[in-house]
C-alpha cells in the first residue's frame, strides 16, 4: 500500500514560481499550471505533514541528509527578483526517519544548525524544496537530500525505510519528489549542448509513465554524465518507497522551455485509504 496520502513529482525551475516568471514562457505557464493541480489535490488530501525529496539541499558526502532543525528559511532569486520563505519542520518525523535508517545501517545524518530549538535553530531552505512548496498546502515538512556517492541499491533501501516510518505514525504524509531532468538541452546553457539530453528526457518520460522507475539505476554513467540530469536520486528513493502497483499517474505534463527539461506528475489516490 503506498503510505502517502498524496505523491507528486515536481520540476524546480525558478521562474515556475509567478513572481520570479519574467518571460512567461508558455512551457512555463503548462507547467505552473501542472503543479498548481498538484497542490490543490495535496491540500485535498489533508497532509499533517510533507517529506520533500531535493537533489540541492544540504549536501553531506556519503550520506543522506535529514534536516532535523525547527525551522528552514530561504530565498530565490531570478533576474532581479526575490522570494522567501520560512517553513516549520516536523521534527518527530524527521528524527524517526534518520533514527530508522540508521538502524537499517544506511549512511544518514539528522542534521541542525546554531540551536538545539527556537527560532535560531534554522537550516537554509532550498530552490529544489521551495519551488514545489510554494504551490502546497503549509504544513510541517521534512527535506531529505541525497547523495551521489551513495550505492543506488542504498537509496532504494532508504525508501523502504521511509515508508516504513510513514506507515508506522499516525500522521497523514504527502511526499515531493522534486527532480529536473537532462541539463544539456541548449549549447548557450550552463553545462554547454549535447545530444544525449533529448534521448535521457525521453527515457525519463517514459519510465515516469510506465511506473519502471528502478530502470533509472541502469543508465550508463556515461550517458548521465553527459545529459547532467538531478532527478535520479530521488526517484530511486522513490521506488523503494512505493511499490509498483502504487504508481499509475493522474497527471503527467513535461516542458523543456530552458536549458534543462521539467516534469509534473501526479500519483493516482492510494488504492486504500491511508487513514
Amino acid at each position: 500500500m503506498n503510505p502517502f496520502v498524496h505523491t507528486c513529482i515536481s520540476p524546480h525551475g525558478f521562474e515556475i514560481i509567478p513572481n520570479l516568471d519574467v518571460a512567461n514562457h508558455a512551457g512555463i505557464l503548462r507547467l505552473r499550471q501542472a503543479l498548481e493541480k498538484q497542490g490543490a489535490q495535496m491540500e485535498e488530501a489533508k497532509p499533517d505533514a510533507l517529506v520533500v525529496l531535493t537533489p540541492h539541499g544540504l549536501r553531506i558526502a556519503d550520506h543522506f541528509s535529514i534536516g532535523v532543525s525547527e525551522w528552514m528559511r530561504g530565498s530565490a532569486e531570478y533576474e532581479g527578483k526575490q522570494v522567501m520563505m520560512e517553513q516549520k519542520v516536523h521534527r518527530s518525523l524527521a528524527r524517526g526517519i534518520a533514527r530508522h535508517a540508521a538502524e537499517r545501517r544506511l549512511p544518514v545524518a539528522a542534521v541542525n544548525f546554531a540551536t538545539a530549538e527556537g527560532p535560531l535553530s534554522s537550516l537554509p531552505l532550498d530552490w529544489g524544496s521551495m519551488v514545489p512548496l510554494w504551490f502546497m498546502p503549509d504544513v510541517p515538512i521534512v527535506v531529505i537530500t541525497p547523495s551521489r556517492d551513495v550505492p543506488v541499491d542504498m537509496h532504494i533501501q532508504f525508501g523502504h525505510a521511509l515508508a516504513e516510518v510513514v506507515s508506522q505514525s499516525e500522521l497523514r504524509v504527502g511526499l515531493i519528489v522534486s527532480c529536473d531532468w537532462a541539463h544539456t538541452h541548449e549549447a548557450t546553457g550552463p553545462y554547454g549542448y549535447s545530444e544525449t539530453a533529448k534521448h535521457l528526457d525521453k527515457e525519463v518520460r517514459e519510465i515516469v509513465q510506465t511506473g519502471d522507475w528502478e530502470r533509472l539505476a541502469q543508465f550508463d554513467r556515461d550517458f548521465v554524465e553527459a545529459a547532467k540530469p538531478d532527478g535520479i536520486s530521488q526517484m530511486l528513493i522513490a521506488s523503494g518507497a512505493i511499490l509498483r502497483e502504487d504508481r499509475s499517474l493522474d497527471a503527467f505534463t513535461y516542458e523543456c522551455p530552458t536549458y534543462f527539461g521539467m516534469l509534473v506528475a501526479g500519483l493516482a489516490r492510494p488504492k486504500t485509504p491511508v487513514l
